[in-house]
């Protein structure tokens, strides 16, 4: 992280108030079309197929349906859920709707303008139609956005008799014209480059990186953050340690104040889940659950060892990597002289270890390490490489999930260094 920011988070652990990154939202510019246009034409309308094939069990939905504010969509008898930031879940974009007005009113004396508040309500409401709309759960929504035209959109939504705010139609043409030439390279993925483009697909002959071999690039990026010596021990002790705290007082001031909270929501919501009494007894009930001594090391028990996929790609994420985003956020946003900060210290969650490196755990540096295993993944790995350069510059490489915007690398800067390996990957294609 660059000395103005160090200086900025120095501040505001002085005044209880964070200052991580604000999401960064430039993406890669368009590149132009190649030269074999009618491959890649091709090439588009198959990948679009894939991201649009639905099971030929489930209903289809209409784009009636899915522009109404009160409709419910089911899947196997359930709702299917949407969210803002990740954790605040809804069944209906008219359930959704209270919610918004309320942040557009929460801080009545925090000096936000008008303008702001009117910025901050669209902002919500174009991501929560977009969460709706690109479900992890159902490709409906999707299918049926992108199987009607602009116009007929626009009629749908004018044929509503139920009120809407400002701006709703314009969000959902937005979604449109976002996602009709976008891949969602996620591990759930129809379109098979977006799953094999998922840091969760499965590598069988496992991928070396840093001198150690991972059953997948998010083993990896997991993993690092444990420093090499913390074992499971002392990782019981942390959890402990937050058992015993009450942390609404905590939280209050991350709540408090809008330039605080809304550039860090997620990762304040992230904070109130994760910091629940419930939650916290899950994660020592399932760090007993997996064969593990409380002398191992959680980084090595995380590489590959003599028996492939010890743990799961979902396991890396859930319990391996939300618990270690959890000790480095608490680190990152407590005050100086919070007793729980320096019992994280003195567990090595002040930053990421790697190797004679030490690296912040919100920092440009750590989340270039993406783009440095992607280089293994894509450029020295023939058949992954294969893969990304399939993918025509005109399709864009998207990675949404509910909204949710990890804190250790924000999902913009995780779609621009996806755009940019593919770009290396076929510049590497074309040298002599």
């Amino acid at each position: 992280m660059n000395a103005a920011f160090n200086k900025a988070c120095r501040a505001r652990r002085q005044r209880l108030k964070p200052a991580f990154d604000a999401p960064i939202a430039a993406r890669l510019k368009p590149r132009p079309l190649e030269s074999q246009r009618s491959r890649s034409v091709l090439v588009v309308l198959t990948l679009l197929g894939l991201a649009l094939s639905t099971s030929s069990q489930a209903q289809q939905v209409s784009l009636q349906a899915i522009v109404s504010p009160s409709s419910v969509i089911v899947k196997a008898g359930q709702p299917v859920r949407f969210a803002l930031h990740g954790f605040i879940e809804f069944n209906s974009l008219a359930e959704m709707f209270p919610y918004i007005d309320s942040q557009a009113r929460r801080w009545p004396d925090s000096g936000l303008t008008d303008g702001e508040r009117q910025r901050l309500a669209r902002e919500l409401l174009r991501r929560g139609i977009e969460s709706r709309v690109v479900s992890m759960a159902d490709e409906r929504p999707l299918e049926a956005l992108l199987t009607h035209t602009r116009d007929e959109l626009r009629q749908a939504i004018a044929q509503l008799e139920e009120p809407v705010p400002p701006g709703y139609g314009d969000a959902f043409l937005e979604v449109r014209e976002k996602w009709k030439g976008a891949v969602n390279c996620w591990s759930a993925s129809s379109s098979l480059p977006g799953r094999v483009l998922s840091n969760w697909y499965p590598i069988a002959e496992g991928i070396q990186l840093y001198g150690a071999t991972y059953d997948s690039t998010e083993h990896f990026w997991q993993a690092v953050k444990y420093h090499p010596d913390v074992t499971l021990a002392q990782l019981t002790q942390l959890l402990g340690l937050l058992e015993q705290r009450t942390w609404d007082p905590w939280l209050a001031p991350l709540d408090a104040d809008p330039k605080v909270y809304l550039p860090n929501a997620y990762a304040v919501e992230f904070l109130r889940r994760n910091l629940a009494p419930e939650r916290l007894r899950w994660f020592r009930e399932e760090l007993g659950r997996h064969g593990l001594q409380p002398s191992d090391r959680a980084r090595a028990a995380q590489q590959r060892g003599d028996t492939p996929f010890r743990f799961s790609a979902f396991d890396e994420k859930v319990l391996w990597g939300d618990l270690a985003d959890l000790f480095h956020l608490i680190y990152g946003f407590s005050v100086s002289d919070d007793p729980i900060r320096k019992g994280l210290a003195e567990r090595h969650f002040d930053g990421i270890y790697l190797g004679e490196r030490k690296l912040a755990f919100i920092s440009e540096e750590f989340r270039s390490l993406m783009l440095e295993i992607w280089k293994v993944k894509y450029l020295q790995m023939a058949r992954f490489g294969d893969v990304i350069r399939s993918i025509p510059l005109e399709i864009r490489l998207e990675h949404f999930l509910n909204d949710g915007d990890s804190p250790d690398i924000p999902i913009p800067i995780y779609v621009g260094y996806l755009n940019q390996i593919r770009q290396m990957a076929r510049a590497q294609r074309q040298r002599p």
